[in-house]
C-alpha cells in the first residue's frame, strides 16, 4: 500500500514538473520572438537592474542574491542540460525532487543547497 502512495506521489510530482516546464517553454518561445538581442558586450537590462539593486541592498539581501545567482549558475550547469527551470514550488517538494536528482546527476551537497535556494525563491 505504501508503495502505491509513493508511486502516485512521484508521478504527481513528475507531472507537475513536466507541465511547468512546458508552460515555461511556451512562455520563453512566445517572449523570445518579440525581444531583440542586445549588442555584443552591452549589459542586459537584467544585469543592469541586478547591479543597481546590489549597490542599494542590505548586506544580508546581497548575500541572498549572490547565493541565488550561484544556484542559478549551478542549475544551468548540472540540471539545465535536461531541464528547463520550472516555476517555483514549495521547498519541501523541490527538496524531494532535488534529492532524487542528486543521486542520478551526482550533485554535491553544496550544489544541492544552492540549487534548492534558487528554485524556491
Amino acid at each position: 500500500m505504501a508503495r502505491r502512495y509513493t508511486l502516485v506521489w512521484t508521478l504527481g510530482i513528475m507531472a507537475a514538473l513536466t507541465l511547468s516546464a512546458m508552460a515555461q517553454e511556451h512562455a520563453n518561445s512566445a517572449g523570445s520572438s518579440s525581444v531583440a538581442a542586445p549588442a555584443p558586450g552591452a549589459p542586459t537590462t537584467r544585469e543592469a537592474t541586478h547591479r543597481s539593486a546590489m549597490t542599494t541592498a542590505a548586506p544580508d539581501a546581497v548575500e541572498e542574491r549572490v547565493m541565488r545567482l550561484e544556484g542559478e549558475k549551478r542549475f544551468r550547469t548540472n540540471c539545465g542540460r535536461c531541464h528547463q527551470p520550472p516555476h517555483k514550488f514549495p521547498p519541501r517538494v523541490m527538496a524531494a525532487a532535488i534529492r532524487h536528482m542528486r543521486v542520478r546527476a551526482m550533485i554535491t551537497d553544496e550544489d544541492m543547497r544552492l540549487i534548492l535556494k534558487y528554485m524556491t525563491q
